[in-house]
């Protein structure tokens, strides 16, 4: 393969790696008998339209796309995994997403607030320094996190087909061979991660909610709730646009912080899941290509 892109995207599950591109998405799983599971679809047509591409909009697509391709292609690696029958939709999966999703809220944008608020009322704390205090705080979060997690024995093999997903990707956009040998040369970390649009997300909100005044706290939870969209959208265009100018020496300074947080989030995958990430990624590549609905503009 020669073609070079950065329309691809993926994203890791239980034993296995979903590969999206701009009109279609695959999930490959590695089986309990030993061999590769692969199921393909051709994206609903709400993240095909031509309104869906639009610039901030298509930031709010993304982050849908991630919980909701996300958790189905979880529930399906999961079913494989243990050898169940496989129901790739359904309301276990979509309940399952709503809890998690509430909980990110709680975790990452309500208990901040709640500390940016006992700063000021407690602590004498100006308006901006206690909005500034939230943001770091919700910062400090993230980080903690995702690192607390990786100590987990399931997650360090999830963090393994990351590694996977993104050594695959970085492998076909250099035009290299899509083996277990060939990819395993490339790096763990990619400019468009989705780890990355979660530090961007946090960052961004630190510089967004410090501007804003004193205001009361239910004020304040209702302006976060109604500004995480922007922010999505913010950081899905950042992301876009430095991974379409990574190779600037500028650019180069500022992928920085999102390619060290990667390494916590990523681990050197063993050539089974290179396989698993490469026929992800084919199964993918090939339904897009068959059904001629390549469009290079469509996605990141």
């Amino acid at each position: 393969m020669t073609e070079k892109s950065s329309v691809y995207g993926g994203q890791a599950v239980i034993e296995g790696v979903m590969m999206r591109g701009s009109q279609a998405m695959a999930v490959a799983v590695r089986a309990p008998q030993g061999n590769i599971e692969v199921v393909r679809h051709v994206l609903a047509g709400s993240y095909r339209a031509p309104l869906a591409r639009l610039v901030f909009v298509r930031g709010v697509v993304g982050l849908w796309d991630a919980l909701g391709l996300g958790m189905r292609s979880i529930t399906y690696s999961a079913n494989i995994a243990s050898g169940e029958d496989v129901e790739f939709d359904g309301p276990v999966a979509w309940g399952t997403l709503i809890i998690s999703f509430g909980f990110a809220l709680g975790l990452f944008f309500l208990v901040p607030v709640a500390l940016g608020q006992v700063g000021e009322t407690w602590f004498g704390l100006t308006a901006w320094s206690g909005n500034l205090l939230e943001g770091l705080v919700r910062l400090g979060l993230v980080v903690a996190y995702i690192w607390a997690i990786g100590f987990f024995p399931e997650v360090t093999r999830l963090y393994g087909y990351h590694g996977a997903e993104h050594k695959t990707i970085n492998a076909f956009e250099s035009g290299a061979e899509l083996t277990p040998e060939a990819v395993a040369q490339f790096p763990l970390e990619h400019p468009r991660c989705g780890t990355a649009f979660l530090l961007m997300v946090a960052v961004f909100s630190i510089v967004i909610f410090s501007a804003l005044g004193p205001m009361p706290i239910y004020i304040r939870i209702i302006s976060r709730l109604l500004l995480l969209p922007f922010l999505a959208a913010l950081a899905y265009e950042y992301l876009r646009l430095t991974a379409r100018h990574k190779d600037h020496p500028m650019i180069r300074v500022l992928l920085v912080p999102n390619m060290a947080l990667q390494r916590l989030t990523t681990r050197e995958p063993d050539t089974g899941m290179i396989e698993v990430a490469i026929a992800a990624f084919i199964a993918m590549r090939r339904l897009e290509l068959d059904g001629k609905q390549v469009d290079p503009s469509a996605a990141l």
